[in-house]
């Protein structure tokens, strides 16, 4: 496994140098923008994470604005109110996307953000103060006790709201492997923590967010 100033080197060289590397950093949010969004715009985003899973993401996010319409803005106890014929309705709404089972998730994510928030007293909360150092767990929670959030739903989700976290691309996963961290994709959850160790070991060395120690990973990848 190589040094982290090893790999930021690298793809230095692949795109051109330090400030061209920079420049496509994801941005990360602060704890505090974290607990500040509400819930109903936590259930938004994982529900348009879900959606755009398999289809293109303009198509989706076109679409959006119907589907906050459609789920009222996405306030969480109020989805909760929709019955199963409410849903069965939407099936019928040419607006939105009609794809039963990723409508039926919307409810069933609805419970478990509304569960979270309030144990922890918000969505956002709860994000914020969910440790860096053992993020795949927070994926595994929430395919588990979402619904559609399985792959890389969680991360990406957790990319989109700005939440800190790596995300196992294929450009990533190439380079975990050239790295001998992984022997192929990973699928298990014991393969998964053991990319999570190496991540681990990278921001201990460079003091850099998760996210921005993915996506440096990433220019590393040999691309034909």
């Amino acid at each position: 496994m190589l040094a982290f100033a090893d790999i930021l080197a690298t793809a230095e060289l692949h795109k051109g140098g330090s400030a061209a590397v920079k420049k496509l950093l994801p941005k990360v949010a602060t704890a505090k923008q974290l607990k500040a969004k509400d819930d109903a715009y936590y259930l938004s985003m994982m529900s348009l994470r879900v959606f755009r899973a398999g289809l293109k993401h303009e198509l989706v996010d076109r679409k959006w604005p119907a589907f906050e319409k459609a789920f009222h803005d996405f306030d969480p106890y109020d989805v909760l109110m929709m019955s199963d014929e409410d849903l069965e309705a939407q099936m019928h709404n040419k607006e939105i996307i009609r794809h039963f089972g990723k409508i039926r998730s919307i409810r069933s994510n609805a419970q478990m953000v509304r569960e979270i928030s309030q144990e922890f007293g918000s969505f956002g909360t709860f994000l914020a103060e969910w440790p860096a150092e053992t993020l795949c767990e927070l994926w595994f929670m929430l395919k588990k006790k979402g619904a559609q959030l399985g792959g890389l739903s969680a991360p990406r989700f957790l990319r989109m709201v700005g939440k800190d976290t790596f995300v196992l691309t294929d450009d990533v996963v190439a380079s975990l492997i050239s790295q001998e961290v992984l022997d192929k994709k990973p699928t298990a959850q014991r393969d998964i923590r053991q990319a999570q160790q190496a991540f681990n070991q990278w921001q201990e060395e460079s003091g850099l967010p998760m996210a921005h120690i993915s996506r440096i990973i990433s220019f590393t990848a040999n691309v034909n």
